[in-house]
C-alpha cells in the first residue's frame, strides 16, 4: 500500500529562485560621460540658443534677420568657413608625405618623428603663435634673411595677410591632420603594395591607386578635425590676422565682450556652429561615398 506524499515533501523537489535583481551591466559606465556631454556640450548650446532669441519685449528672431541682412555677418562665415577648407587642405599637402615618411621609416626613427609630431601639441597654441609672429614679422627671421641676400630693399609685409595665416593655422593644427592618416596607412597590408608592384604598377601608380584610396578614412578624419579647428582658432586668427583680417569668432568676441551684445553673438555662435556641422557632414558623406567600394 503507497503513501501519499504531503504538499511539504513536495515542495522540498522544487527549485529555489533567487530574488529578481537589476542587472545594470557595464552601461553605466557611460554615465559620467552623458552628464559631462550635458552639462558641457548640450546645456551650453540651449543657453545659446535661448539667448539667441532673447529681446527686450520677449523672444524674437530679430537677431537672426540682422544676422542675414546686415550685409556683413554672412561675408564673415563664409571667409571663415573658407580659411577652415584652405587650412584643411594645405594641412593634408604637409601632412601625408610626413604620414608616409613615419610609416616608410625604421622603428627607431620613428620614434623620433611620431616625438616631432607631437610635440607641437604639448606647446600653447598662443606660444605657437607668437613664434610665427617672431618669424613673419618685419624685423623676423624671413625679412632679415630677405634683406640679408639682397632679395628685397624693404622689409615686406608678411603679417596679417590670409595665405600666410592659412599656412601659420596649417602648421598649428599639422598634428590632428598627420595622426589620423599614419594610424591609417599602418593599418594597409603591405602585401597589397607588393603585389601592385610584382603586377607591373610603378611606386607612383602604387601610391595613387592603392594606398591612397584605402588611407581614405585617415584623410577624411584629418581634414574634418583641421577644419573645425581652423575655423574656431581665435587666438590665432586674431594674432596672425590682426585687425585687417575679420573672422567670425574675432567679430564674435567684438559684438560680445566689447558691444556688449550678448543676443547678437549668441547667434553668431549658432550660426558658425550649424555651418561647420553642415560642412563636415557634407564631407564625412562625400568621404563614405569614396570609400565605400573599399567595403564591397
Amino acid at each position: 500500500m503507497s503513501v501519499a506524499s504531503t504538499p511539504f515533501e513536495d515542495s522540498k523537489a522544487l527549485p529555489v529562485l533567487a530574488p529578481p535583481r537589476l542587472r545594470f551591466g557595464k552601461s553605466w559606465l557611460a554615465l559620467p560621460l552623458l552628464i559631462f556631454f550635458f552639462l558641457f556640450v548640450l546645456l551650453p548650446i540651449v543657453m545659446l540658443l535661448v539667448a539667441s532669441v532673447s529681446g527686450e519685449g520677449g523672444a524674437t528672431l530679430a537677431n537672426y534677420e540682422r544676422f542675414f541682412t546686415d550685409g556683413l555677418s554672412l561675408p564673415v562665415l563664409g571667409r571663415t568657413l573658407l580659411l577652415g577648407l584652405e587650412t584643411a587642405i594645405v594641412a593634408l599637402l604637409l601632412g601625408y608625405p610626413l604620414a608616409l615618411l613615419f610609416v616608410a621609416s625604421s622603428p627607431r626613427f620613428q620614434k623620433l618623428l611620431i616625438f616631432l609630431i607631437i610635440l607641437p601639441l604639448l606647446t600653447s597654441a598662443v606660444v605657437r603663435t607668437f613664434a610665427w609672429v617672431v618669424i613673419l614679422g618685419r624685423q623676423g627671421l624671413i625679412n632679415e634673411a630677405l634683406v640679408a641676400m639682397g632679395l628685397a630693399n624693404a622689409p615686406v609685409a608678411l603679417l596679417y595677410t590670409e595665405p600666410l595665416l592659412v599656412l601659420a593655422l596649417a602648421q598649428i593644427e599639422l598634428p590632428i591632420m598627420t595622426l589620423p592618416i599614419i594610424s591609417a596607412l599602418a593599418a594597409i597590408d603591405p602585401r597589397l603594395k607588393e603585389a601592385s608592384i610584382a603586377l607591373g604598377a610603378g611606386r607612383w601608380r602604387t601610391l595613387f591607386q592603392v594606398v591612397l584610396p584605402l588611407s581614405l578614412p585617415g584623410v577624411i578624419a584629418g581634414l574634418l578635425l583641421v577644419f573645425a579647428a581652423a575655423c574656431s582658432a581665435l587666438v590665432t586668427q586674431s594674432i596672425v590676422g590682426g585687425g585687417r583680417l575679420l573672422f567670425t569668432p574675432l567679430y564674435i568676441y567684438q559684438q560680445g565682450m566689447q558691444g556688449q551684445n550678448w543676443p547678437f553673438a549668441a547667434a553668431i555662435s549658432l550660426m558658425l556652429l550649424v555651418s561647420v556641422l553642415a560642412v563636415v557632414a557634407m564631407l564625412n558623406t562625400l568621404g563614405r561615398l569614396a570609400t565605400r567600394h573599399l567595403h564591397v
